[in-house]
């Protein structure tokens, strides 16, 4: 009797006394391969330290520099009309410093820009790219310009000009056509915010 108590008080310390990752716990992760849209497929593996330490009752429970596992889920190129690039990405297990492997499931927050529109847009962990319509109107107007101003030239008119507008409009809207639009690229370096939905027992 008095050994089984023991053991009953073992195992009330240890849950007592185990970490654990609080829910609502962010977490910054900084990638350690490079992941684009461009190549990207499902089941591809994607590679990540933690950025920054995650502390619960005045102790660190997640040190900086721990390994994370993550998976591409789902992929999506950018269109050469229509349709913005996707990536989703799922976070499996997290490797503490002592060996202890977790299988965790934190939701993307948010993640580096990379000097374009990408973001994440749902709870599904998806990153999608922004648009590039503007970009894609001033590439026409560029074209159409310096085909008025080749036209212009040529003829030593305002009709030769027009033509030549028109002209240059014309293989500017080709080659918006044939040109995909901004890709997501999660580049080696750059860092994304995780959330916990859910306390974890570490171990």
């Amino acid at each position: 009797m008095f050994r089984l108590f023991v053991v009953f008080a073992g195992c009330c310390l240890f849950f007592a006394n185990a970490a654990e990752i609080p829910q609502g716990a962010h977490l910054l992760l900084r990638m350690l391969n490079s992941v684009s849209t461009r190549t990207a497929r499902p089941g591809d593996s994607v590679y990540m330290r933690t950025a920054a330490p995650i502390a619960a009752g005045g102790h660190i429970v997640v040190p900086e520099g721990s390994y994370v596992n993550g998976t591409v889920s789902a992929a999506k190129r950018s269109g050469r009309v229509a349709g913005r690039a996707e990536i989703a990405i799922r976070i499996d297990t997290l490797t503490l410093p002592s060996g202890t492997v977790v299988k965790i499931a934190p939701h993307l927050a948010s993640v580096d820009s990379e000097n374009s529109e990408q973001k994440v847009v749902t709870n599904e962990n998806t990153i999608q790219q922004g648009g590039s319509k503007m970009q894609d109107l001033g590439r026409v107007a560029i074209l159409a310009g310096s085909g008025g101003a080749i036209g212009g030239l040529a003829d030593r008119s305002w009709q030769g000009a027009g033509i030549g507008a028109g002209a240059g409009g014309a293989v500017g809207l080709a080659t918006v056509l044939m040109t995909r639009g901004r890709e997501v690229e999660l580049r080696a370096g750059s860092t994304f915010d995780v959330v916990f939905d859910r306390p974890i027992v570490l171990e």
